[in-house]
């Protein structure tokens, strides 16, 4: 299926290479200055328009090797352009790494998965088909598995490691930030749970399947390489602790790392500098 493609609307300027200058006697540098376009994907699977986020080295060009490719998810609550503003060093990481980082739309609380009781959520189909088909389709990536990653904060980490999970073939790795790894213990914390998996007590097997721990019950013949990262503070770290056991007991070769930090923007926005290190 040919992609779609709405609008891209470039928001910074793209100055190509360094331009040196000089007046009189004064010499000054205007350095590249990194790429935000926006883009409106229309997604045929929730017969919608997803507005993405995708961030470009300066030096972006068709000519040379191709970029590999960051797809990276927001938290409950969030948008598209959340994490610009919980890190805005990423368009200078993307410049730093020579990497496309792509920032799509997730909804207010979709957990990034195909829901069976509300439609409009497919989230995990549009992450592994028609997103990243837009995206090698319009620009210059590696597109292979090698080649791509993904990772989140948390409703979005919990996206990134469930969707690598069952989907080894398209990401090479992939990372959780402060990620809800397992949604089973949260059934009263609401964070529209009941919404996108179902009530609990008539809908389990939904709060399972749905659950990254669960998804590591089930033998798995290829596992992308894995990071997982959580404050010390989090309310999410006993369930990090406990996907970190399982995939340890399963030999499973992976990142954990827990470090000072709560579940906020503090954290995770210093964090993902570590992530793209670890990834590139």
């Amino acid at each position: 299926m040919k992609p779609f493609i709405i609008a891209i609307f470039p928001v910074w300027v793209f100055i190509s290479n360094v331009v040196k200058a000089h007046v009189a006697d004064v010499s000054f540098t205007v350095t590249p200055t990194p790429v935000v376009h926006m883009v409106d994907v229309f997604s045929v699977s929730m017969q919608k328009q997803v507005r993405c986020m995708v961030l470009l080295p300066a030096t972006y060009n068709v000519s040379g090797d191709p970029y590999p490719v960051l797809y990276l998810l927001h938290g409950w609550s969030g948008h598209h352009a959340s994490w610009l503003k919980d890190a805005p060093q990423l368009p200078q990481l993307a410049e730093q790494r020579r990497m496309l980082i792509v920032c799509p739309d997730g909804g207010y609380d979709s957990w990034f998965i195909d829901s069976n009781v509300d439609s409009t959520v497919r989230y995990e189909t549009f992450l592994t088909q028609e997103l990243p088909a837009f995206i090698d389709y319009y620009y210059h990536t590696r597109a292979e598995r090698t080649g791509r990653a993904i990772a989140g904060l948390s409703m979005g980490g919990h996206g990134a490691l469930y969707i690598a999970l069952k989907h080894p073939e398209l990401f090479g790795k992939a990372a959780s930030l402060a990620g809800g790894l397992d949604l089973r213990p949260f059934q009263k914390n609401d964070w529209d749970l009941k919404c996108v998996l179902g009530d609990p007590g008539t809908k389990w097997k939904n709060w399972e399947k749905a659950s990254v721990s669960y998804l590591l019950d089930q033998p798995r013949p290829t596992y992308p390489e894995l990071m997982i990262d959580c404050g010390t503070d989090d309310f999410f770290l006993s369930v990090n602790r406990d996907v970190h056991l399982k995939l340890k007991r399963q030999g499973v070769p992976h990142v954990y790392q827990e470090r000072p930090g709560g579940h906020d923007a503090a954290y995770w926005g210093k964090t993902i500098n570590l992530v793209i290190d670890w990834l590139w």
